[in-house]
């Protein structure tokens, strides 16, 4: 059974990988409002990402004998300058993700929980893939610009990168 504290931190992830799922559905939906098809295909493949990311915590909450707790979230940015900044904000909130993440390795290391911190290792290496995609997006942007050739040659690159939601 997990102790209180590492039952408290692990409903606090899941609720911020439920969170991050309604951001990246919200972010779809302005990428479509746009015309931004596969931005918006991506964005909403990611959602489920994330949903998979919560269900996975979840599961494995109950597994120990403990409670998950779904708490009440925020809602999402609904509106953006630019795709850019859509982009922006998304390897904003994974690398916030990853500090979190960190936090509760560290906490599973220090706690001597090494079933969680084992458990988090797939967390770990999720989040480094995914500062690194979003990364490698944004540096198209440098790469060839903002004009609108450009970002239909973008939309049309996110095509190629579109996520494959995980088996929970």
């Amino acid at each position: 059974m997990l102790i209180q504290a590492m039952q408290d931190r692990l409903n606090k992830q899941i609720r911020l990988e439920f969170e991050s799922s309604n951001l990246y559905l919200q972010m779809s939906a302005w990428c479509d409002h746009q015309n931004y098809q596969n931005c918006a295909a991506f964005f909403s493949e990611h959602a489920l990402e994330e949903r998979g990311h919560m269900e996975k915590l979840y599961n494995y909450v109950l597994e120990t004998g403990a409670y998950p707790l779904l708490a009440a979230i925020d809602a999402p940015k609904t509106d953006f300058k630019s795709l850019k900044e859509v982009f922006e904000d998304t390897l904003k909130h994974e690398q916030l993700i990853t500090k979190e993440i960190n936090q509760l390795v560290d906490y599973a290391l220090s706690s001597k929980d090494f079933s969680t911190f084992s458990f988090l290792q797939w967390y770990v290496q999720e989040q480094h893939e995914e500062e690194k995609l979003f990364s490698t997006i944004l540096g198209k942007f440098t790469l060839i610009g903002e004009d609108a050739k450009s970002l239909y040659y973008i939309d049309k690159e996110i095509s190629k990168m579109r996520a494959v939601p995980p088996a929970v």
